[in-house]
């Protein structure tokens, strides 16, 4: 079976052809850095990965690049709100993000581009839509001309006489639309210098300028949140275009995560910060959560759901570390079971495909009660090459302890954890449970080095970073 995948921008499942043969390309919108992440943030990153790995597992060399947006009107704020440099924001809260993909099992991505090291290609590319008439300076901004781009609201299935002005720019532009490519540099701002005068990049242009410089002019697939369809996505699409490449030939959009209803954001006070969520559940059971459900379908959070994931997980895991015991785990790589491949090939149905792997752990464990070792072995194998393609195999890195790491690794990763609850708790300004869990770990013979790289500690001669 071809892998199919929901293409936003025709509605419709379809085939995916790479570009090029035995290659894939995709660009991820990552972190906007002004705080740090929460479960509705990392559910992409998880989501995407899975991506990544079944496309890897089916043989193809995987491009991946996922953005920081490190300079924004949000972390603006949120350094004037606090009295920092808007570099030292961005700077935190990018860590906090690194830390939660890692904790939660994502791969790295091929490339990680921060939107300020982009200049030089944003100007090429405002450059080129001015060019071409589909862009103009006015009041210090440079805009673009939705009006002169006949496709404008095809990915979101907007009428353009429906839409909201764009609520961005010196209100210089010619239409309520236009939306900001460029902004003139405004006091106590960071600027760049341009033809258009000094200022800073607007959101929409940073990613069309990284995608290009990592990916080429047109590249397989590029993914996101639906809250990102518009008009990010739209206008990402429309600058793209109109400059004349192809951009994105397909659009993948993961479904929001909410609380009771509600979207999830620091706005509501209902934000699930991930080094707080990893106190009530293992990471891999977390991660366990995230995938389970299908991607494009939207999770409404609760403690009850994620208690059900984490037994559900524990079941799996079970299975693989009995059967370890009565096999060992040097099994050569197992098989995908049909129902599985076929349940990944349609739109990375990740429920069927776990309810696939739950059913080979039922037959496992009869196998393992009446002792047929060949049996468990096979079944063993397969299992862990399921849970392998969703990054939750329990013997495999980062959920099983490294060889000749022992207790010293899992103190390592139990230091770690508390370091990044102490920085949760100090991004809330809650002071005292910050300074509560720092005399803690020195309790515990751990000094703890606040630095402008992170918290580093140390312990009878170990070291480590957070």
């Amino acid at each position: 079976m071809t892998l199919r995948l929901y293409d936003t921008s025709t509605r419709s499942v379809r085939d995916f052809t790479p570009l090029a043969t035995g290659r894939a390309s995709i660009y991820l919108c990552g972190a906007t850095v002004q705080a740090p992440p929460h479960i509705g943030h990392i559910r992409s990153g998880v989501n995407f990965d899975v991506l990544r790995r079944w496309l890897t597992r089916t043989g193809l060399d995987v491009t991946f690049c996922r953005n920081v947006t490190d300079i924004d009107d949000k972390v603006l704020r949120v350094a004037t709100a606090d009295g920092l440099p808007w570099w030292q924001v961005a700077a935190r809260n990018e860590r906090a993000f690194t830390w939660a993909y890692d904790v939660l099992g994502c791969l790295p991505p091929t490339v990680e581009p921060r939107a300020t090291g982009h200049i030089p290609e944003m100007i090429a590319l405002i450059r080129r839509l001015i060019d071409r008439g589909h862009g103009y300076a006015a009041g210090g901004d440079v805009y673009f001309d939705v009006r002169g781009y006949a496709e404008y609201g095809a990915l979101s299935g907007q009428r353009i006489d429906k839409m909201r002005s764009a609520e961005d720019g010196s209100g210089a532009k010619r239409e309520p639309l236009d939306f900001t490519l460029w902004k003139g540099a405004k006091p106590g701002e960071p600027e760049w210098e341009t033809p258009w005068g000094p200022g800073r990049p607007g959101w929409h242009l940073e990613c069309s300028a990284m995608a290009g410089k990592y990916l080429g002019d047109t590249f397989d697939i590029h993914g996101g949140g639906t809250d990102l369809i518009f008009p990010h996505h739209e206008n990402e699409i429309a600058q793209s275009r109109a400059a004349g490449y192809g951009f994105a030939r397909c659009w993948l959009h993961n479904g929001l995560l909410t609380v009771g209803g509600e979207k999830m954001s620091k706005s509501l006070g209902n934000s699930l910060l991930i080094p707080d969520l990893v106190t009530r559940v293992r990471p891999v059971e977390l991660r366990y959560y995230l995938v389970g459900p299908h991607y494009r379908s939207m999770i409404d959070f609760s403690e009850d759901a994620l208690g059900e994931a984490a037994a559900a997980y524990r079941r799996l895991e079970g299975f693989v570390l009995r059967a370890a015991d009565l096999v060992g785990t040097d099994q050569p790589p197992g098989l995908l079971c049909a129902d599985f491949t076929e349940a990944m090939d349609d739109d990375l149905g990740t429920p069927a495909a776990l309810a696939a792997i739950h059913e080979v752990v039922r037959e496992g464990n009869i196998a393992l009660a009446a002792g047929h070792r060949g049996a468990v072995a096979s079944m063993q194998a397969s299992v862990r090459a399921m849970l392998g393609v969703l990054g939750l195999d329990p013997l495999a890195p980062p959920w099983a302890v490294a060889g000749g790491g022992g207790l010293q690794a899992v103190i390592d990763r139990l230091v770690a954890l508390a370091l990044a609850q102490r920085q949760a708790a100090r991004e809330r300004r809650d002071y005292g449970a910050a300074d509560a869990i720092r005399a803690e770990l020195v309790g515990a013979g751990i000094v703890v080095e606040d630095t402008p790289q992170g918290s580093r500690w140390t312990h009878s001669g170990r070291s480590g970073q957070y």
